[in-house]
This record gives C-alpha cells, structure tokens and sequence, in this order.
C-alpha cells in the first residue's frame, strides 16, 4: 500500500488471487467473495472500517475454461462478488490482482496500519 497523510487515500494492489475449480462438474458455476475480516488498525488510533475501504478486483490476469466475471468496485462494508463464473463445464481456474483503496480519517495517527481481507469461494 502507498503512504497516505490523513484525509487521504492509501491504494495498493493485494496480489494475485486463485480460485483452482478442480471439481469436473457439469455445472461449474462458483462464486468468490471479498470480505474486510478485520479492520485496519495501529496502536493508539481508531479503527478503519470496510464502509472506506474501497475494492477493485480488475480483470483475469490468468484464465482457464472461462469466460469469469469481475465484480463491480466498491467498499467492503459488506461482503462483495470478487469474481465468478456461470454456467460451463470442468475444471477452470482463474487468478486476478485485487487493489484497494483506503480513505484514511482525518484524525488517523501515523502508524502502519494492517488489517484482513479474506476471499471465500462458493
């Protein structure tokens, strides 16, 4: 993540995600969800919550027995479609670079913040 003062927005990319469908189904539909586990925090300062926590999961950098659908941007206030795929058969595999913005409160502290998004596959 890039340095941001407060009332700014830190951006950085999460690195490359996977989902590996090895389950040679005739129905191979999934869906993967991006959800903010655990608010960015650092000591002496309050937490930073999923409502400024922006998520743009981009498009396939990787791709197998497709066509996957990106979801659509936006904030981790509530668990959101990262990626999925409808319909088709056997196995796929598709990896994207997720990146997030994170509007930093005006009374932030300096500290290095960590925090815990988590991808989940139905």
């Amino acid at each position: 993540m890039s340095a941001a003062a407060p009332g700014g927005t830190a951006t950085g990319q999460l690195g490359n995600v996977t989902v590996d469908d090895q389950r040679s189904l005739a129905d191979a539909s999934w869906v993967a969800i991006a959800s903010l586990t655990t608010d960015f925090t650092t000591p002496g300062s309050s937490p930073i919550s999923g409502e400024a926590v922006t998520y743009t999961p981009g498009d396939p950098v990787a791709e197998v027995n497709g066509p996957f659908t990106a979801g659509t941007p936006g904030t981790l206030a509530a668990p959101r479609t990262a990626h999925s795929k409808v319909g088709g058969s056997g196995n796929n595999t598709v990896t994207w670079n997720p990146t997030l913005d994170v509007a930093v409160p005006d009374d932030a502290v300096a500290g290095t913040y960590t925090g815990t998004v988590t991808h989940s596959v139905a």
